[in-house]
């Protein structure tokens, strides 16, 4: 069983316009029919930001059928309309502290990070059935990309009940695992396949496709 999407985040290798072409290449993404992926991290302070300009360069050149996703954290809505219109995103992923009601008021396809404890607590009350949830784990200072893990029992409960993209510290070594135990509509990952923040590895993308559709 594989994922339907598979979302990797924080391309911002030298040459960023045609880095996100060669991973696809390289990795044997297109080879595999994962190639719903590119995604773009428009938090400042994040070591994977990527500048809405060089997002926009990428955007122009990847294939229609590419689902555009665009990463905000505790980002002004109206700025998050802009760089969405600016760069083409099909999708924002908001990953900070956002509600329920700042999801209704963005008025566009979004995906909610939510940060799981360590315990498997996770408030996922309140939002809309039309917000994809994406789970990782908990962390108020990086908000994802930590490599840690979560709780994969309290995950499935809520892959259960609504579409849940499931992150934290995968990798091709538990990602066939992971999808068999949780049952997502789509994983995220993004330290699990780097040779160094932000860089993604093409040897390292190709095993963990390779063992995704195992």
């Amino acid at each position: 069983m594989a994922a339907d999407l598979v979302l990797i985040v924080g391309c911002t290798g030298a040459g960023k316009t045609t880095y996100a072409r060669q991973l696809a290449d390289e990795s044997g993404a297109v080879r595999f029919s994962l190639d719903e992926w590119m995604m773009a991290l428009f938090w400042p302070d994040s070591p994977r930001y990527l500048a809405p300009e060089a997002a926009s360069r990428i955007a122009r050149r990847v294939p229609p059928s590419v689902l555009k996703v665009g990463v905000f954290v505790d980002e002004d809505l109206d700025k998050i309309r802009g760089i969405m219109d600016a760069v083409g995103l099909d999708v924002a992923q908001l990953h900070g502290r956002e509600t329920p009601e700042d999801c209704r008021r963005l008025g566009r396809r979004s995906f909610k990070g939510v940060g799981m404890t360590d315990s498997g607590s996770v408030d996922v009350s309140g939002f809309d059935a039309d917000v994809v949830l994406l789970v990782d784990a908990h962390d108020s200072t990086r908000h994802g990309g930590t490599g840690r893990t979560v709780n994969w029992d309290a995950a499935r409960e809520i892959a259960g009940t609504r579409p849940t993209i499931f992150a934290g510290g995968l990798n091709a070594g538990n990602i066939k695992l992971a999808v068999r135990s949780v049952r997502p509509y789509g994983v995220d990952v993004s330290s699990g396949v780097e040779s160094a923040p932000g860089v993604k590895d093409p040897v390292r993308l190709r095993s963990f496709f390779e063992a995704l559709n195992d």
